[in-house]
């Protein structure tokens, strides 16, 4: 709970400055006519929206599941992260058009010095306020914060091309490097546009996390207890900032169900201290079967049908499949 009110409290300051951001850069273009300079602020708008549809899913991510949504509202940051990533990708290809169109119809720049004043201002406020939107997102496993801070980076490293290009124009008088300068930036904005967008589809689409499936399963192999035999129809899906976890876990066949959950709960604790709590675990028994003797490890096992030959490291594939009835060479 405190990491949901961290992210909207910080969504909130996002907000504001892209508000104030935009406000500067429109009074910058106003008083230089640089084309440059229009696409900065041009781009601001679509931070504004970002940053208003980015507290919106925030808050609607926070809210507690319901009967008609059991497993929470998080995938409301997908959705968001995606439109926010189009928004981009929209902004960039109006931006060439708008270069392109001025290569045809070239246009008067003037107060450069004051103009580069404050395109060099908002430069340092953005690239600061993505910094740090990015790494409370990795802190708080937040894709729509991770998202906002990218697009705030992203929107410095356009500016820093835009305050180059009007340097130039400074120092040399050539305004087409004005309209050069837009269409260079516009290409980064699209590739940072389809960055935003390609994990929000994963996410919609329930695509598997491989890094993250891998980061527990090498958990698992490390602090792997004699009764856990094996684990299979391992799934992973991630709503928001939350993970939901299920498996079928393998213990041996005469535990009692006290013990057996005793081994859920073990399991579940130790993926929590690994990846906090912000994991939930969904985990169902199944009995051991004479031929997971030849797997089980299990030392001073009156019941043992066959001997120990060999321990099998889980990975994403084995852990993955459907059936426990696979013997895994």
């Amino acid at each position: 709970m405190a990491d949901t009110k961290e992210n909207i409290r910080l969504q909130k300051v996002i907000t504001l400055i892209a508000i104030i951001l935009f406000i500067v850069k429109i009074i910058a273009w106003f008083l230089t006519g640089s084309l440059a300079i229009l696409t900065d602020a041009l781009e601001s708008i679509v931070n504004i929206v970002a940053a208003f549809l980015g507290l919106f899913s925030l808050n609607l991510s926070a809210k507690p599941r319901d009967a008609d949504h059991p497993y929470g509202h998080g995938k409301v940051e997908f959705l968001s992260a995606g439109i926010e990533g189009s928004l981009v990708i929209i902004a960039g290809f109006f931006i060439i058009y708008k270069a392109v169109q001025s290569f045809f119809y070239p246009h008067t720049i003037a107060k450069l010095d004051f103009g580069i004043f404050l395109v060099g201002f908002t430069a340092i406020v953005n690239y600061v306020a993505g910094y740090i939107c990015i790494r409370t997102g990795k802190k708080n496993n937040s894709l729509q914060l991770i998202a906002s801070g990218k697009h705030l980076v992203s929107d410095t490293y356009s500016t820093i091309g835009i305050l180059a290009g009007l340097i130039l124009i400074y120092f040399t008088g050539l305004t087409y490097i004005d309209s050069l300068v837009a269409c260079m930036v516009a290409i980064i904005i699209i590739y940072t546009g389809y960055k935003i967008v390609r994990p929000s589809i994963a996410g919609i689409m329930d695509e598997a996390d491989e890094k993250l499936l891998d980061d527990i399963v090498k958990a698992l192999n490390e602090h792997r207890r004699e009764n856990w035999i094996d684990l299979h129809n391992t799934r992973i899906i991630k709503y928001g900032s939350k993970l939901h976890v299920d498996c079928h876990l393998t213990v041996p066949w005469y535990l009692n169900v006290i013990e057996s959950h005793k081994e859920i709960e073990e399991l579940a604790s130790l993926i929590k201290n690994q990846f906090g709590d912000a994991v939930e675990f969904f985990v169902h028994t199944d009995a051991c079967l004479e031929f997971s003797c030849r797997i089980c490890f299990k030392q001073h096992c009156m019941v043992r049908k066959h001997p120990f030959e060999k321990k099998i490291t889980w990975t994403i594939e084995n852990i993955s499949r459907d059936s426990k009835h696979d013997i895994h060479s």
